[in-house]
């Protein structure tokens, strides 16, 4: 059936080709996040082994949100790792780095995810995709606080 939602096809075809980057983002700073919570050591274990559960677990519903506003701009969206790993910009970690260096990872990965956020919200503007650049804003606020507070674990 023809989707007439006041979005242009192309419109909605280039955000949910820049939604799919931030799905594939999200993805990959979930899994390196959980690999961290599971892996990290050291003198501040508890409290990085805590706070890394909580980062993944907003990380993992985040997914699912992207994914279904792909799908209502009438896309599939991207779910296998192949895909991720093309569309991603944050790069796996196949270590076990020490905890600062997961850190200072974490700090890259949601500052990367920002980015790709924000090379997208031009988009959802032009489209006058509001849900989109609602979306959009929730994800830029949680990745730029995130990084700041891991950030701030490593002055």
């Amino acid at each position: 059936m023809k989707i007439d939602i006041g979005i242009s096809d192309a419109d909605r075809k280039s955000i949910a080709d820049g939604l799919s980057k931030v799905l594939a983002d999200t993805f990959a700073l979930y899994v390196k996040t959980h690999s961290f919570h599971w892996n990290v050591t050291g003198p501040m274990f508890n409290t990085l082994h805590t706070m890394f559960m909580d980062q993944y677990t907003e990380l993992w519903n985040a997914l699912d949100e992207i994914a279904e506003r792909i799908r209502a701009l009438g896309y599939p969206a991207p779910g296998s790792f192949s895909q991720f790993a093309e569309l991603a910009t944050i790069k796996e970690e196949a270590g076990v780095p020490k905890a600062n260096d997961m850190i200072r990872q974490l700090v890259e990965g949601h500052e990367a995810a920002a980015r790709t956020i924000r090379g997208v919200f031009p988009l959802a503007e032009e489209g006058s995709d509001e849900p989109t650049a609602d979306l959009l804003t929730q994800r830029l606020q949680i990745h730029d606080k995130t990084a700041w507070m891991l950030r701030s674990l490593l002055e």
